[in-house]
């Protein structure tokens, strides 16, 4: 094939079994890569934070475990034993897994104390009552771009697959006082590799358990029907069937033909031109209202202390100065009232909503 064609490479857009691949190169005489080891290759190329790398090496030693060969590992003799050497007649080949598996169990190591800060941090917003939104959808269907447009966050924006592979998370106060947490993470992709979708698992928790999922679609792609399709499928498997979601084409600006009738309720956003930008930021703050609870409190002089923390946990609405204390009317997400309501019981004038 390299003769006729002038190929080095070979490259299946499917997951090849060991003995598959090793048929394939016998065959071939070519170097073979299928999708997932492409895929892990690309997300080796973009992880730029500690979790990330560490996320890519571990998916990348489960995906080669199985497929260690006698020649990727020069395996042809058995080796003398002795200290820090294999032990008798172990093979290079065993103890090449042997490595592997070390080194893995180390990444998990590493990959727990990152995922327990990550913990701690989520932990830490919800104890203030800031609610999230998450970006999620196919690769390149410009996620970053919007994330961009809606918080000026500078993140990496390229027209190529899994660009950003971090997740990122932006602070963001609206106009009208509500204030959420919008986070962006590595683009879904039909056929996500099972090693990946583990490795990746603690960044992608931080989007799916958002209290709202953002879905973008591509309008300027002809597959997006099924790249959001594949989408649905990889938010089936990690559970986030329950949150509420904004339905987002963006791209509008270059939407191809047949996008033009969507279903009621989707959003036509450019994040490049800004169109729809205002109405999606809206739709995001109508829906996280839903979820919110209102609150009617009055705070005595002596316990005015307690009033900064009620203007971190919501939004004020009413507040009216008397001349024992003030009166407060105040929307906050329902877990942050019902820890204020527990912790403050007294401070209730009426019953909340």
């Amino acid at each position: 094939m390299e003769g006729r064609l002038g190929a080095e490479v070979v490259i299946f857009d499917d997951e090849l079994s060991p003995a598959q691949l090793r048929t394939l190169e016998r065959e071939l005489g070519l170097s073979i890569l299928d999708r997932t080891a492409l895929i892990l290759d690309i997300f080796a190329l973009h992880a730029r934070t500690r979790e990330g790398a560490l996320q890519v090496a571990l998916a990348q030693y489960a995906y080669r475990m199985p497929r260690l060969t006698r020649q990727w590992t020069h395996l042809s003799r058995q080796a003398v034993g002795g200290v820090g050497l294999r032990g008798p007649g172990e093979t290079q080949l065993e103890s090449d897994r042997r490595e592997i598996g070390r080194r893995m169990a180390q990444l998990r190591r590493e990959l727990e104390q990152v995922r327990q800060l990550r913990g701690q941090r989520r932990r830490q917003r919800r104890r203030q009552g800031l609610p999230t939104v998450a970006i999620v959808g196919y690769t390149n269907a410009g996620k970053s771009t919007l994330l961009n447009r809606l918080t000026d966050a500078g993140v990496l924006v390229q027209d190529q697959l899994f660009a950003t592979l971090d997740t990122v998370s932006r602070r963001i106060v609206h106009e009208e006082g509500d204030e959420f947490l919008l986070t962006d993470s590595v683009g879904f992709i039909s056929k996500l590799p099972t090693d990946l979708v583990e490795a990746f698992k603690s960044t992608l928790d931080e989007a799916m358990g958002a209290d709202v999922l953002v879905i973008v679609s591509d309008a300027s792609n002809p597959h997006a029907e099924a790249q959001r399709q594949a989408v649905e499928d990889v938010l089936q498997s990690l559970g986030a069937c329950e949150q509420p979601r904004i339905e987002v084409y963006n791209k509008w600006d270059i939407a191809l033909p047949d996008h033009q009738v969507l279903p009621k309720g989707t959003l036509k956003v450019s994040a490049k031109t800004g169109q729809g930008i205002e109405e999606l930021l809206q739709a995001i703050v109508d829906v996280l209202r839903q979820g919110e609870r209102t609150l009617e409190l009055f705070i005595p002089f002596s316990r005015y202390q307690v009033l900064s923390d009620i203007r971190k946990l919501g939004r004020i609405v009413f507040e009216d100065h008397e001349e024992s204390g003030t009166r407060l009317s105040v929307r906050m997400s329902r877990p942050a009232a019902n820890r204020l309501m527990s912790q403050f019981p007294e401070l209730f004038s009426q019953s909340a909503q």
